[in-house]
């Protein structure tokens, strides 16, 4: 183990080092010049079209790279990790040779450090900015939700022997959050918020630990990226690039998937954009199928914010603040703590919603800006039919009518998964949203029982417009060839010719939706209304 002494020796001898790399001709590539980016744990060399990041010769409560061969190590590691989610800016582990007076990039003779060579990007374009700038489309939040499901669903799991995503090791970090920042709070300073989280968040890891040590078991504890937020994600147009993974600590990195997840919305509500969380939620759900995990996003939400908090606690203790940045700390610590209050408060409202109509009739565009606007999830029917046949949801069947996967029994196997996954929804405390066209009394009948059995507001979502239209938007997405729908202007035909129309005793719960023209105000308002009166 390094002395104190040693350390330091180490960390000067860096110094000396990255000073002597600021000069344009130590490198083998045109670079103008040099500026240097200091973190707690790591000098960043900017060079022309490259990044260089060398790692400090420090020794961490969380990480240690006081050695030579620990940092060749986590260089090497860093690499790995990255170029799973970005091989485009994870380009290589350089030796620097020659000596801390004199260093040479890449020189012959033993090595004196290392660094990973990244091609660098435009600040402007990190997610965090674009949001900021009012430019984050939804189109980027699509593909990022696809994304992260993608790369969760290809990376390693957890064994079933190993202490990764225990009930245990969940609870550790948790406590020592809020150990951390009671150590910081000042004399006299009211604590009484800080400690009601504490407790709430403990009570809630108690109650949870069943469900945690199932999800291990299950696996769903995985080598994820460890740090999934806005500011480590960069967007070259509507292609999300996420990068700067955690590879210093595996406790950090080997976590459930909905934990990561949990990250990204929290950072989305945080900045006042529940509606783009909500969409990457959904998206993320539909790519992936785990709402098995939605018991826990809310637990994870507010340990996510507890970090944030805890980072924002640090930093406002820290020496050398002007009194404007302090204040920002603290405001955003106390921004962090409240969010973390909330995300585990009972929930305010829950519903099951039913749509309703033909195909083409505008029910799943309908559906899918209804989440956005009450933050609620929704479960397709399209996109569950062919999860249950090992599809992917633009795969096509080759199926005919009533044929292959529409065939009846198929059908009644996709409701089947469709209530169980509502029951599980509603059950975690979310509105559900179940988008399916709902054409047959007995599928209405069958999700009405299942809001009365779990005490829920129901209502059904009446989409409605003209044939003409429904049988061009048809054709529309038939050439697009971009939507989970299968269905023909046989299938409408059938649709027509067999549908059992919303009977006397059902129009109590129905709001109705025109779907022609997207006027879709007077429905929202009635939803909501419905969901926060809980009568029809």
């Amino acid at each position: 183990m390094q002395t104190r002494n040693s350390a330091h020796d180490a960390l000067a001898q860096q110094r000396v080092m990255v000073q002597s790399l600021a000069t344009p001709a130590c490198y083998p590539h045109p670079a103008a010049a040099v500026s240097l980016v200091e973190t707690h744990i790591s000098f960043v060399l900017l060079a022309g079209e490259f990044a260089y990041k060398i790692k400090k010769a420090v020794d961490l409560d969380f990480l240690d790279f006081s050695t030579l061969a620990r940092r060749r190590f986590f260089c090497e590691e860093e690499l790995r990790l990255n170029r799973r989610l970005a091989p485009q800016l994870y380009l290589d582990v350089v030796a620097i040779g020659g000596s801390p007076q004199s260093p040479q990039l890449g020189g012959d003779g033993p090595a004196i450090d290392y660094a990973v060579k990244m091609a660098r990007f435009p600040q402007e374009c990190l997610a965090e900015r674009v949001l900021a700038r009012g430019e984050l489309q939804a189109a980027a939040i699509d593909a990022l939700a696809v994304a992260v499901a993608t790369f969760h669903d290809g990376i390693a799991r957890a064994g079933t022997d190993d202490a990764y995503g225990s009930a245990a090791a969940i609870a550790a970090p948790a406590e020592q959050n809020f150990a951390q920042i009671r150590a910081l709070l000042g004399a006299g300073e009211d604590a009484a918020g800080l400690s009601a989280v504490a407790a709430r968040t403990l009570a809630e890891q108690a109650r949870l630990a069943e469900r945690f040590e199932a999800r291990r078991g299950g696996g769903f504890v995985r080598e994820c990226h460890g740090d999934l937020h806005l500011g480590n994600i960069v967007l070259y147009g509507n292609a999300p690039c996420i990068f700067d993974c955690i590879e210093f600590n595996p406790n950090l990195r080997w976590i459930d998937v909905m934990n990561e997840a949990a990250f990204l919305v929290m950072d989305l509500e945080v900045r006042g954009r529940a509606d783009l969380a909500s969409r990457f939620l959904n998206g993320y759900l539909e790519a992936g199928g785990d709402y098995a995990g939605l018991p826990l996003l809310a637990w994870y939400k507010a340990y996510r914010a507890m970090v944030r908090a805890k980072v924002a606690r640090i930093r406002a203790a820290q020496g050398g603040l002007a009194a404007a940045e302090r204040a920002a700390a603290l405001a955003d610590y106390r921004r962090y703590l409240d969010y973390a209050s909330l995300a585990m408060a009972p929930p305010s409202r829950r519903g099951l919603l039913l749509t309703h109509g033909f195909s083409g009739s505008g029910k799943s565009h309908f559906a899918h800006v209804l989440v956005e606007h009450l933050g609620a999830v929704r479960i397709r029917s399209d996109v569950e039919r062919k999860r249950l046949h090992g599809l992917g949801a633009l795969m096509r069947s080759g199926s005919g009518l009533e044929t292959g996967i529409y065939a009846q029994q198929a059908t009644e196997e996709t409701y089947g998964r469709m209530e169980s996954l509502a029951r599980s929804v509603a059950q975690a405390g979310m509105t559900v949203i179940v988008d399916a066209t709902f054409l047959k009394r007995r599928q209405r009948d069958r999700f009405r029982a299942a809001a009365q059995a779990l005490d829920l507001p129901f209502a059904i979502l009446d989409c409605r417009a003209p044939e003409a239209l429904l049988r061009e938007r048809l054709a529309r997405r038939q050439q697009a060839a971009a939507d989970a729908s299968e269905a023909t202007a046989a299938v409408l035909d059938s649709q027509l010719r067999d549908a059992e129309a919303l009977a006397a005793d059902e129009m109590a719960f129905v709001v109705p939706v025109d779907a022609a023209d997207g006027a879709w105000a007077p429905a929202f308002a009635e939803i909501e209304r419905r969901l926060r009166t809980r009568t029809p």
